[in-house]
């Protein structure tokens, strides 16, 4: 991928699209609904089914050991350094096996004509602004289930299956409907407050580890003329990325499923008003940046690198998103939101994390084995430490840092994955309702609280009638934690 201005020629769209999961999907609409309808009933592609190999220790899945495999990449902030070495590894494996590699930012338009022919590949890296949507993906019946790939024993330790090897929340954004596994989310985004240990160091002060403590560093930070938090005003739907594990820890992981699942009242559960009441704290106290509603994603960003701010919510890409205006002595580092108070069900270092980079094997594939063994490989130590190593971020496959010099921002956040332990939480609204959760929640909810146009009170109930809404909402396919 070259220098790290190579690599953030993307970032603006690539690397904040390719991790969809984030519902930093913004900007683009993604049309996807048309064209899948009509491949929905066909039957063609079927017979082009390559014959399974035979099984074995060394091959699993029963890859058949000289088919063609064809792989498309999505071609954004990650580039596609990491996949053709990976590929390498498959083709080292099966010498005889010939891959077609490719890559594209335009997924949906260049791979429709293929879904609706019955010839799509057989492995996808399904990202970016022109990502198919998931969910019609599964509804539709368009796509393998992983299973085989989860059960298969692991690349480095035949006693362990590959499920056994994946960081927490993997296997579950895969399921839309119970138990099949239907994506294998290859990067791994924590999400939390971001800050610079730095500008910590001059008000010689720590990240604060409950709301008086927040509070008081953001006066203290006034005064210097330092706003206490700054965020995409113009793309509200960031301020999630520290607002609902900040909720899940006052309330319990069962607030979030709820508000997931549309129950009835879900948002008027006393930990969303508590956390809605907090954040408004820092509009009513002036500790947010002047001017952040109308400000977008970089240009907050931007603001936070130079100083102008403590506190951003944000996702892991941030570092290489930031990178070109980020100062060299700034120690960027993600911390698990604050506590309320000590009344919280979950303790401090609670924090949200899960997988980016969704790849998919089409269910009229000629060679899904390929699909998922192609997969397997990149699941390997190796093949995840080359990827951490070339992107600056962490994979799905739980390790893969051991012996690696981290960024100060990605030793955060290894550091803070070992800090929440099993209180890793991992909200999908953002996956199962996107509208909701980015044009209704994110901007016509906390875009308005947190711009002081709008009280708590106010918040919860307009959250509350959006919710209602996408329930009663008979077009859209609803989805529920089993």
């Amino acid at each position: 991928m070259g220098s790290t201005s190579a690599q953030h020629t993307n970032e603006g769209l690539g690397r904040r699209d390719v991790i969809k999961r984030s519902a930093a999907i913004g900007l683009i609409t993604v049309p996807t609904m048309g064209f899948l309808a009509s491949c929905a009933s066909s039957d063609s592609g079927t017979d082009k089914k390559v014959e399974k190999g035979k099984t074995s220790a060394q091959n699993p899945l029963g890859v058949n050991e000289t088919a063609p495999l064809d792989f498309v990449l999505f071609d954004g902030g990650f580039g596609t350094e990491y996949a053709k070495d990976s590929v390498a590894l498959f083709e080292k494996a099966y010498p005889k096996a010939k891959v077609k590699f490719s890559s594209t930012q335009k997924i949906q338009s260049e791979l429709s004509p293929r879904f609706n022919g019955g010839t799509p590949p057989d492995l996808i890296d399904n990202s970016g602004a022109e990502q198919m949507d998931m969910g019609v993906l599964v509804g539709k019946k368009q796509l393998t289930d992983l299973t085989p790939l989860l059960d298969a024993p692991s690349i480095d330790d035949p006693a362990k299956k590959v499920r056994d090897t994946l960081r927490p929340g993997i296997v579950e954004m895969g399921q839309y409907d119970g138990d099949p596994v239907w994506i294998m989310n290859y990067a791994y985004t924590v999400y939390g407050v971001w800050y610079s240990q730095t500008a910590l160091d001059k008000l010689d002060a720590e990240y604060p580890q409950d709301w008086d403590a927040m509070l008081a560093l953001c006066a203290k930070a006034k005064k210097k003329n330092i706003a206490g938090w700054t965020y995409a005003g113009k793309y509200p739907y960031y301020i999630p990325f520290s607002l609902y594990p900040f909720i899940g820890k006052i309330g319990g992981r069962e607030v979030l499923d709820a508000i997931d699942n549309l129950e009835p009242n879900a948002w008027k559960n006393p930990a969303v008003k508590s956390a809605f009441e907090a954040y408004y704290e820092l509009f009513k106290k002036g500790y947010i940046l002047k001017g952040t509603p109308g400000i977008d994603h970089i240009q907050s960003q931007t603001a936070w690198t130079e100083g102008k701010a403590l506190f951003i919510p944000n996702g892991s890409w941030v570092e290489n998103e930031a990178a070109k205006t980020t100062p060299k002595d700034f120690q960027m580092k993600v911390a698990a939101p604050s506590s309320l108070d000590s009344s919280d069900k979950l303790p401090f270092g609670t924090i949200w994390a899960g997988g980016g980079e969704p790849f998919i094997v089409p269910a009229k594939a000629a060679n899904p084995q390929g699909g998922m063994e192609q997969l397997r490989v990149m699941l390997s130590e190796a093949a995840s430490k080359n990827f951490t190593t070339k992107v600056k971020s962490l994979s799905a496959f739980n390790g893969g840092t051991d012996g690696l010099t981290l960024s100060t921002a990605m030793q955060s956040g290894v550091d803070a994955l070992k800090l929440a332990g099993d209180n890793v939480l991992n909200p999908r609204l953002q996956d199962w309702y996107v509208a909701l959760q980015k044009e209704k929640i994110g901007t016509g909810v906390l875009g308005e609280l947190m711009a002081g146009r709008i009280t708590p009170a106010e918040a919860v109930k307009k959250a509350q009638g959006f919710a209602d809404e996408a329930a009663k909402d008979t077009s859209i396919k609803h989805y529920k934690h089993q």
